[in-house]
């Protein structure tokens, strides 16, 4: 089983995506579910601090990981420098800090940022190297680990920064602090705004613009399954035909992510459609529980392969790090999105196989469901009062009883207008798109 757990275990995949603070979570979280051995969990963990100024972290962990009570000259020295490096930055800094700080100042700051930098540099003596020092330190402070302060510096750097990639490059230090501070709507709004500079802005290459995309993507699965609304918005991004083309071409494995949110969210299956072609498309490049389950019930029908991928499911949201956030509850500990992904998935198995049969065995239907026939026959019963099913159930012979539907018109003439209305929209932006090129040219 231990075997498994780490076949399911994407790390590998996604840590490349992903700023080398923004893994430390992720290695907490394995470190906790044990699916890889403690030395190695603290090994990893030493070779990315090694490449950040969270020195003290990393003595730490060194005299964990070898029961040593002192750490090793290189890092007591590496230390030193960061103190060093850290007070010199701070000097540097300090004329456009204590500006900052002083409120009455800031207030003679506008939206114009040539007034600002004009003003800064008339009445206080403040120019680009002061502003360049800002970013130096807040980047600085990012890197030993101080997230807010970084926030905060980063955050009045680009009201007065001018340089167009290096904003983009402090809005991204942001995005990260927020995430790293679990600021979850703070991080949204960043993220929304990296988007926004990502599709809007002309990179040196569509590679670049790709992998842009494909980072932001990562970055977003902390905030997509952490936020409320987060698995309405994993899907109004990962959906879009920009997006998913990037995740085909070199990120399938964030179909996973995408899958999970389609199961659990109720609100969009319109979209699900779409999505089951995008999941036939990638049959042969991409296997993974979650994505399987989908294909069993509106592919392949296959109710009996969609039962044992529901297991798997099971294993793969307990021990993925975006997935398996556990909740204490008193003497307990759960995994509340384990909970509500196995009661969609019922649900799902259970409309797509009354689709198909009429009158349906509940014996048969429990095993399906990978209930006991009790827990099955409560679960319909439930089912039916809630969700108006037209069905009955025939307690003397065991059966679910369906009665045949007539479509809805009017919902099937909204349906395809809705359809309609989305495709047209595609082809204009393509048309528009195509025009701008041709006019670029």
């Amino acid at each position: 089983m231990a075997e498994s757990k780490e076949n399911y275990d994407l790390t590998p995949r996604v840590a490349p995506n992903l700023d080398r603070h923004l893994v430390f979570p992720i290695l907490e979280f394995l470190q906790e579910r044990q699916l890889y051995p403690d030395e190695q969990i603290l090994k990893f963990k030493i070779e990315l601090l090694n490449k950040t100024n969270m020195v003290d972290y990393a003595m730490d962990i060194h005299k964990s990981l070898y029961h040593a009570e002192d750490a090793p000259q290189d890092m007591v020295e590496r230390r030193a420098e960061v103190v060093a490096r850290l007070k010199s930055l701070e000097e540097a800094a300090a004329p456009l800090v204590t500006f900052l700080l002083n409120p009455n100042a800031v207030q003679e700051l506008r939206a114009d940022k040539q007034y600002n930098l004009q003003m800064l540099k008339e009445r206080y003596q403040i120019g680009p190297d002061q502003i360049e020092a800002l970013y130096q330190y807040a980047k600085f402070q990012f890197e030993c680990g101080n997230y807010s302060g970084a926030a905060d510096y980063l955050y009045q750097y680009r009201t007065l920064c001018s340089n167009l990639e290096r904003s983009l490059s402090a809005l991204w230090g942001k995005l990260a602090s927020e995430i790293l501070m679990q600021n979850w709507d703070i991080a949204l709004e960043e993220l929304n705004r990296v988007k926004e500079i990502i599709d809007s802005k002309s990179f040196a290459s569509p590679l670049n613009q790709v992998q842009n995309r494909i980072w932001l993507m990562h970055w977003g699965l902390y905030i997509f399954f952490n936020h409320d609304n987060g698995r309405t918005q994993i899907i109004d991004l990962f959906i879009q035909d920009k997006y998913m083309n990037a995740i085909q071409t070199s990120a399938p494995h964030l179909l996973r992510y995408l899958a999970t949110a389609f199961i659990v969210n109720k609100r969009r299956r319109p979209q699900l459609k779409e999505f089951i072609k995008v999941i036939q498309q990638e049959h042969y490049s991409y296997k993974d529980p979650i994505v399987e389950f989908l294909a069993c019930v509106f592919v392949n029908y296959d109710f009996d392969g969609a039962q044992k991928k529901m297991k798997e499911c099971e294993e793969v949201i307990v021990n993925d790090p975006f997935l398996g956030k556990r909740v204490d509850d008193g003497n307990f500990s759960t995994v509340p999105l384990k909970d509500e992904f196995l009661e969609n998935a019922r649900l799902f198995i259970f409309e797509t196989y009354c689709r198909i049969h009429q009158r349906i065995d509940m014996g048969v239907l429990a095993e399906k469901l990978n209930l006991n026939y009790e827990e099955a026959e409560r679960w319909i019963v439930n089912l039916i009062r809630t969700s108006k099913l037209d069905a009955k159930i025939d307690s003397e012979s065991g059966t679910v009883i369906m009665e045949p539907t007539q479509p809805n018109v009017h919902e099937q003439l909204v349906n395809h207008t809705k359809a309609l209305s989305g495709r047209t929209y595609k082809l204009v932006t393509q048309l528009l798109e195509h025009s701008q090129g041709q006019a670029a040219r």
